[in-house]
C-alpha cells in the first residue's frame, strides 16, 4: 500500500472505484472478459466491453451469451439494468476509469511467447489513455511483460505511473465448467508497478471479487500464474509418464491414483489423459522456459513435462493401432470415432484440444475419422485445423458401425452404458471404463 500522500488523481480514482461510480472497461470479451464484465455489472458497476468481434458485440446487445456455461439471463439482466454496454470503438476507452485487458497470449510456431494480441490492443488503446485511469493486464504472460512492454507504451503518452496513471497485473483464474468456483469467488492475485498502483488495484478488484491477494510487484503476480499452471503441467506429465509403464506392468494406474488419494496428507491426485488442452496448461510453462534463457538458465524439468504431455496423442494412436491389429484390422481404412473434441469435459472450448491432434494423426495414418460432441454440432473453424464434419449422434447402430471408438473428452452428457455396450473396440483415455475384453486403456 502507498505510504505517501495519494496524488490528486489517485485519490479521485480510489473514491470512484470504492463508491462504484467508476466505469469499468473490459477489453476482450471471451472466456475471461465476459464473466468478468458480468461480475462487475452484478456488483453495481457500469461496464463498457471492448472487442473487435462484432458478433460478440451484437450478442451482448441482444442480451445473449455466446459461451455455454454463461447463462444468457445474466447478460440480459445486465443489459436491462443498463450496466453493460459493448462496442468495437476503442476511442471510447477514454470514458473508462479502469481498463482490464483480457486478450489471448498464445505461442508462435517456435513455442515462443506471442504478445501480438497484447501489443496490438495497447496500440489501439494508448491514443485514448488519460490521467486518472488504471490499466490492469490479466492475460497470462512471462514475468516482466507489464514493466517491459506496457509501461513504456503508457509513459510515452506522458503519463506518470503511480501518480497520474496506474498500472497493475492480475492474472485471470477462470475454470470453465467448475460448479464450485466462479469469477467472484476465486481469490484475485494482483501486483502493481508502484505501491500507489497496488492500492488502486486493490480498490479496483475488492468490490467485485471476494478476496484480493496483493503481492509485491507485477513480476511476482505474473510468476504466480505461471507457477500455478506449471505445477499442474508437471504433475500431469508425471502421470502421463507412468501410464505406459503401468500398462506394461499390468497395473491399472487409475486404481492406483484413487488408492493413493485416500492418504489425507502429502498427496494430490492428478490424472493422465490424451494430452493437455486449454488456453493455459499447454502454453504457459513455455512462457517461463523462454524467459529463463534471458537469465542463462534452462528449465529442464518443465521442458521434460512438456515433451511427455505433447507425446500423448501419438501414444493413444499407437495403442489404437495395436488394439485394431489384435482384432485383425489395420488402422488404415478403419472407421474411428473420437468422443469429445473440447479440451476438457462439460465445456464448449476447443483451445489446444488434444482431440484435434488425435483426429489429425488418425487421418494421416489413413483412418476414416469422425467425432461426436454434444457441445459442437459442427466442427468449428479453427486457425490451425480444418475438418468438414458434423457430430455423429450416438446410437446402437452408429457406435457399432465404427471399428474403434476413442473416448478423448469424458463429457458427463455421454451415455456411457450405451457406448460400452455397442462399441466394437473402445479406447479409453480417461479411465472412465473398467478394462475388459473390448476396452483398452490408453
Amino acid at each position: 500500500m502507498s505510504s505517501s500522500t495519494p496524488s490528486v488523481h489517485q485519490q479521485a480514482l480510489l473514491e470512484r472505484l470504492r463508491n462504484k461510480e467508476a466505469l469499468i472497461g473490459v477489453v476482450g470479451l471471451g472466456y475471461v472478459g465476459l464473466p468478468l464484465s458480468l461480475t462487475y455489472a452484478e456488483n453495481g458497476y457500469r461496464v463498457l466491453g471492448l472487442d473487435i468481434d462484432t458478433g460478440k458485440i451484437e450478442a451482448i446487445h441482444q442480451g445473449c451469451s455466446y459461451i455455454q456455461h454463461i447463462a444468457s439471463e445474466r447478460v440480459a439482466e445486465a443489459r436491462s439494468q443498463q450496466r453493460l454496454e459493448a462496442t468495437t470503438d476503442f476511442a471510447r476507452a477514454a470514458e473508462a476509469d479502469a481498463l482490464i485487458l483480457c486478450v489471448p497470449t498464445p505461442l508462435n510456431q517456435y513455442r515462443e511467447p506471442d504478445l501480438s494480441f497484447i501489443l496490438s490492443t495497447m496500440e489501439a488503446l494508448v491514443p485514448h489513455l488519460r490521467p486518472g485511469q488504471v490499466l490492469s493486464l490479466e492475460s497470462t504472460t512471462y514475468p516482466g511483460t507489464t514493466e517491459e512492454e506496457l509501461r513504456p507504451m503508457v509513459e510515452q503518452k506522458g503519463l506518470v505511473i503511480g501518480d497520474t496513471f496506474f498500472l497493475v497485473y492480475s492474472p485471470e483464474r477462470e475454470d470453465p465448467g467448475n460448479a464450485h468456483f466462479n469469477t467472484a469467488t476465486i481469490p484475485k492475485v494482483m501486483g502493481g508497478s508502484t505501491p500507489a498502483c497496488t492500492e488502486v488495484g486493490v480498490a479496483l478488484y475488492e468490490q467485485a471479487i471476494s478476496e484480493v491477494v496483493p503481492v509485491s510487484s507485477t513480476r511476482a503476480a505474473e510468476m504466480t500464474k505461471l507457477l500455478e499452471n506449471i505445477h499442474r503441467a508437471v504433475n500431469i506429465g508425471l502421470m502421463n509418464e507412468l501410464k505406459p509403464l503401468a500398462d506394461r506392468m499390468g497395473i491399472d494406474l487409475y486404481e492406483v491414483i484413487r488408492a493413493a488419494a485416500t492418504k489425507p496428507f502429502g498427496f494430490v491426485p492428478y490424472y493422465p489423459g490424451p494430452g493437455l488442452g486449454g488456453h493455459c496448461i499447454p502454453i504457459d510453462p513455455f512462457y517461463l522456459t523462454w524467459k529463463a534463457r534471458e537469465y542463462g538458465m534452462h528449465t529442464r524439468f518443465i521442458e521434460l513435462a512438456g515433451e511427455i504431455n505433447t507425446a500423448m496423442p501419438a501414444y493413444v494412436v499407437q495403442k489404437t493401432a495395436d488394439a485394431l491389429n489384435e482384432a485383425g484390422k489395420p488402422l488404415k481404412g478403419s472407421r474411428v470415432l473420437v468422443l469429445g473434441i473440447a479440451y476438457k469435459k462439460n465445456v464448449d472450448d476447443m483451445r489446444e484440444s488434444p482431440s484435434v491432434e488425435l483426429m489429425e494423426l488418425f487421418q494421416a495414418k489413413g483412418a476414416d475419422v469422425q467425432y461426436s460432441d454434444p457441445f459442437f454440432p459442427d466442427f468449428p473453424r479453427m486457425r490451425k485445423h480444418a475438418f468438414q464434419l458434423s457430430s455423429v449422434p450416438l446410437s446402437e447402430s452408429s457406435l457399432s458401425s465404427f471399428d474403434a471408438v476413442v473416448l478423448a473428452t469424458d463429457h458427463d452428457g455421454f451415455d456411457y452404458p450405451l457406448i460400452q455396450a455397442h462399441s466394437q473396440l473402445l479406447i479409453d483415455t480417461r479411465g472412465r471404463f473398467a478394462p475388459g475384453q473390448h476396452i483398452v486403456r490408453a
